[in-house]
């Protein structure tokens, strides 16, 4: 989530709104089962002449089978099929390569119609009507390259037509869209979807015929053998820089030259979004008084524009400290309007990028490390309450997790009891929080799913939410709006049971005692093994930081000394946090004045005062290990 700050100076704290009075927590009314989405697959597939494995898996690389209500995406696509329809005015805010297939691609659900003879409206609201709309245009791109159809034919005979269903602007986007639906054919695939269906693929490992491409009447794209980017080769990124550059009064951006690793350890990934359309947030990249970060992401087919070297420090994450030591991905999109613009496409490359960086830089490829910056700390109490929570509560964790092959913890090997370390997992689809003031103030969000459960004071369902002083330093309660993380426990994240009563678990959090309802039937948390800190003995209360500076005898003659604050939480005696990582680096990237290749004057102060990450309340925080105890879980 972006916003211009004085550089590199705090961030102001801003407020959040006033707590709702009178707020149901329950989920939305029950709605009509929806007729037999998988029994709609079949039907469909044998209609029009399309292998069923293949439908299925192209519906579940564009939606995952889900049909969003019959909202449509921020391409105009609608249902499981994600049949497009954009008005002219919309395709106008259209600019470069996807201009290229708008005339035709993006206008599929016209197309079904005409295939099929239903009316455009079944198409977008009804899901069968929508799968046949998407079985008949596959089956048209299958014909007019000369291919055969029919339910029988070998699925391996449609490569081409599965790129074509991408909509894609080139042929790089159109074969990494294919690739995505053969890799999900040889995996197979069963959920059940928004709707409530259960859906089963089978796995069918193929060998697809991808000559098929060059028969695609589309521009070849970027070739990353001449490109200048750190990326996969199967995303085509982009190289668009970010200015390092003056503009006057001794001031400069939007970026630190650095040689990273060697100038500080690459330790996050930090998932934003952008909180603007891709073509302005491109724009503001490039202007040198503004901030920059590492990636951009395109929300209607995951396109990658690379803005600054992994090796150098880009400003994104309101945190010097974590600057330091990441990687910043913007994701086109708007915290409170979720999953409009969070498409499957986007989740998919989002995932291709970020395992490629964590392999490449020897990331872990967890939730400690792959980051939302909503779990970025505040660096001093007064900069806490202004931090961001982007990319917000309706980021699928689990999906993207899964994508990047390290899913979250979901195990029942173990006993969830005091002294446990549980990891949040409250599903995704299904889990409907009511969350307030999306659209406007003090009203109810669009009902969708939410990556978090509401964490409270005690164990009861009309307990009030728990408070964080941090973001409501007059000791209010937190609240359902939906920029106030204070009373939620996201999908990945990790706490330490403290007690157990019946279907309630109670963790510590921001110090203090937080509930949730965890029944064995379906639990919301599962206990796993892991460190934990706890305060040293006779300590009866330990500070927690928002970043790991060195201690001032680490900082040479002519280097300031960075205080080491505390933040206003602290950890009290019997409490337990889980460890998020023991190897971090105590550090200060000194670097306040322009300089050339290579920055001669930017200097990384190493420190010995050791500090552990661990898991604190909805972010992370850091702890000095001279305070703490480090040990098994219970």
């Amino acid at each position: 989530m972006l916003r211009r700050p004085k550089i590199l100076a705090a961030l102001a704290a801003v407020a959040l709104p006033a707590a709702l009075v009178g707020v149901s927590l329950g989920g939305p009314p029950a709605q009509a089962a929806p007729p037999d989405a998988a029994s709609a697959f079949s039907q469909a597939a044998a209609k029009y002449g399309v292998p069923e494995s293949v439908l299925l898996a192209v519906s579940y690389a564009e939606s995952r089978w889900d049909d969003h209500a019959g909202a449509p995406s921020t391409t105009g696509g609608y249902g499981p099929m994600h049949l497009t329809a954009l008005g002219d005015s919309e395709v106008e805010d259209l600019s470069g390569k996807q201009k290229v297939a708008t005339a035709e691609s993006l206008q599929t659900l016209q197309k079904a119609s005409d295939l099929t003879g239903i009316d455009e409206s079944a198409l977008r609201k009804d899901v069968t009507a929508n799968i046949n709309g998407g079985a008949a245009v596959l089956a048209s791109y299958q014909k007019s390259l000369g291919l055969p159809v029919g339910a029988e034919t070998s699925p391996a005979q449609w490569y081409g037509a599965v790129a074509s269903y991408a909509e894609a602007p080139d042929k790089v986007g159109a074969g990494g869209f294919a690739d995505d639906v053969y890799s999900i054919l040889a995996k197979g695939a069963a959920r059940t979807t928004n709707t409530g269906q259960q859906i089963v693929m089978p796995a069918l490992a193929v060998t697809p015929d991808k000559s098929q491409l060059s028969k695609l009447s589309l521009p070849a794209g970027v070739q990353p053998s001449t490109s200048d980017v750190e990326c996969p080769p199967t995303l085509g990124c982009e190289w668009l820089p970010a200015p390092y550059s003056e503009f006057g009064d001794g001031d400069y951006g939007n970026h630190d030259l650095a040689n990273r690793p060697k100038t500080g350890k690459i330790d996050y990934i930090i998932i934003h979004d952008t909180e603007g359309t891709w073509q302005g947030v491109l724009n503001l990249v490039q202007d040198p008084t503004y901030v920059s970060w590492q990636y951009t992401m395109r929300s209607s087919d995951g396109h990658v524009w690379q803005h600054v070297k992994a090796k150098d420090v880009a400003w994104h994450a309101g945190n010097w400290y974590v600057n330091m030591h990441s990687i910043g991905i913007e994701h086109e999109g708007f915290a409170a309007q979720g999953a409009t613009w969070y498409t499957e496409s986007l989740y998919r490359n989002s995932a291709k990028l970020v395992r490629y960086l964590a392999v490449k830089n020897n990331i872990p490829l967890d939730r400690a490390h792959i980051i939302g910056h909503d779990q970025v700390p505040g660096t001093v109490p007064s900069t806490v309450r202004g931090m961001h929570w982007d990319p917000g509560p309706y980021w699928d964790w689990e999906h993207y997790m899964d994508l990047i092959g390290a899913p979250i913890w979901g195990k029942s090997v173990l006993p969830v009891k005091p002294g446990s370390i549980v990891t949040i997992k409250p599903g995704f689809a299904g889990n409907v929080q009511v969350v307030n003031s999306c659209d406007t103030p003090g009203t109810p969000c669009k009902p969708q799913a939410t990556n978090f459960i509401y964490l409270r004071q005690a164990a009861n369902d009309n307990a009030p939410l728990v408070k964080d002083l941090g973001l409501h330093p007059d000791g209010s309660n937190g609240t359902t709006e939906v920029s106030d993380m204070g009373s939620r426990a996201a999908a990945g994240s990790e706490y330490v049971v403290a007690q157990r009563d019946g279907d309630w678990v109670a963790v510590w959090y921001l110090g203090a005692l937080a509930w949730f309802k965890s029944p064995a039937s379906a639990p919301d948390a599962f206990a796993k093994p892991g460190l934990v800190v706890k305060p040293k003995a006779g300590l009866t209360s330990v500070p927690v930081y928002g970043r790991a500076y060195p201690e001032q005898s680490a900082y040479p003659a002519g280097i300031p000394y960075q205080t080491v604050t505390p933040l206003q939480y602290s950890i009290g005696e019997g409490q337990a946090y889980p460890v998020g990582d023991l190897n971090i680096e105590t550090d200060y990237y000194r670097a306040v004045t322009f300089a050339g290749e290579p920055p001669a004057d930017h200097v990384q102060v190493l420190g010995k005062d050791k500090y552990y990450q661990i898991w604190f309340g909805h972010r992370m925080a850091y702890v000095r290990a001279a305070d703490v105890d480090v040990r098994p879980a219970v």
